[in-house]
């Protein structure tokens, strides 16, 4: 691994940071790049975003799905967990904290946001980072790589319908037609200009893929680290002034993250699955593309409404509960059968 992975919990650390001091010491900059919208997207956002998405997705491979009848319970495991239960969860839990337990802590208004911010994460199944989780824990590579590119045909489809019926059994008005931009531009476009290059590369050999991915990964890594900069930076007077809102947003995200963690652990080893398959399938099905999440909901509600709150709170809880869960899975790899 380079330096970006051994220490990615300290650089988000330090961009969180870095956006909250900018956002406090310079809020009309960041008034300005919220002014950069076309058609309800946030431009600068959206090229980051972009910048994040576009490398890991020229690292699926779809002809690895042909592969897929092979070892078929790790691929179902992850598909029941990140489609069958993962948003349904996500989405009581939700109900339950802002409805029930902190309904007098949260206005009913901020409360629906925050719910939305949270089912949006829900729904969105992680593609970018999985391929570190599963590095990070000897993860079958190959197989990890059919896991994200059929979850990725699957969200190309099931994203907006599943998302769109959540929001609204929580009374969110959903404009359609900003749901499906934001599901063309964050996962169809990316994943066909990944298709593309990826066929184009491997005209010439496999080597040309690696080269290239290697040439655009510092892209990918400054996409990531600016978005968080960006992110906390519109939210940086809301986290200031409002500190007990991440507090209450984070604790059903930690919940939903370590319990969805277990329950898919606990059914790994049920079914037998090797330590190489059950870990990044439970990590894949734990983890959430917070790009996508953050992306939609400040096209669906705004840099600064609760939802695009909920899903920062995501990126700011995700890096090291997922990392705390690696450790925890390397450790019990002796649980599971070697390969």
């Amino acid at each position: 691994m380079g330096i970006f992975e051994r220490y990615l919990s300290i650089w988000v650390a330090l961009s969180i940071f870095a956006g909250i001091v900018l956002g406090l010491s310079g809020p009309e900059v960041f008034q300005f790049i919220a002014s950069l919208e076309l058609f309800h997207v946030n431009l600068p956002v959206a090229i980051l975003i972009w910048l994040m998405i576009f490398p890991m997705m020229v690292q699926v491979d779809f002809s690895s799905i042909k592969d897929v009848g092979k070892k078929p319970k790790g691929l179902a495991l992850t598909l029941v967990v990140n489609w069958l239960l993962k948003p349904f969860s996500m989405a009581a839990l939700g109900w339950l904290f802002f409805r029930v337990l902190f309904v007098d802590l949260v206005d009913p208004a901020t409360a629906t946001e925050y719910i939305a911010g949270m089912i949006l994460l829900g729904v969105a199944p992680c593609t970018a980072m999985v391929f570190v989780w599963s590095h990070l824990t000897k993860g079958d590579a190959n197989y990890t790589l059919v896991q994200v590119s059929v979850n990725d045909v699957i969200m190309i489809f099931a994203f907006a319908p599943l998302a769109g019926w959540l929001l609204g059994l929580t009374e969110v008005f959903v404009p359609w037609e900003t749901l499906l931009l934001s599901v063309v531009l964050y996962v169809l476009l990316p994943l066909l200009a990944g298709v593309l290059v990826r066929r184009g590369l491997q005209k010439h050999s496999e080597a040309s893929v690696t080269k290239f991915l290697s040439s655009i990964k510092p892209f990918s890594i400054v996409g990531l680290l600016a978005t968080v900069v960006l992110l906390f930076g519109f939210q940086a007077e809301t986290i200031i002034a409002q500190p007990l809102a991440i507090v209450l947003i984070a604790v059903p995200l930690l919940i939903q993250t370590y319990g969805i963690f277990f329950i898919s652990y606990g059914a790994a080893k049920a079914i037998d699955l090797p330590h190489n398959i059950a870990a990044p399938a439970c990590l894949i099905g734990t983890s959430n593309f917070f790009e996508l999440a953050v992306a939609v909901a400040i096209s669906l509600f705004g840099l600064n409404s609760g939802a695009a709150l909920a899903t920062v709170v995501g990126v700011l809880v995700e890096v090291p509960v997922m990392l705390s869960l690696v450790a925890f899975a390397n450790r019990t790899k002796h649980w599971f059968r070697s390969r």
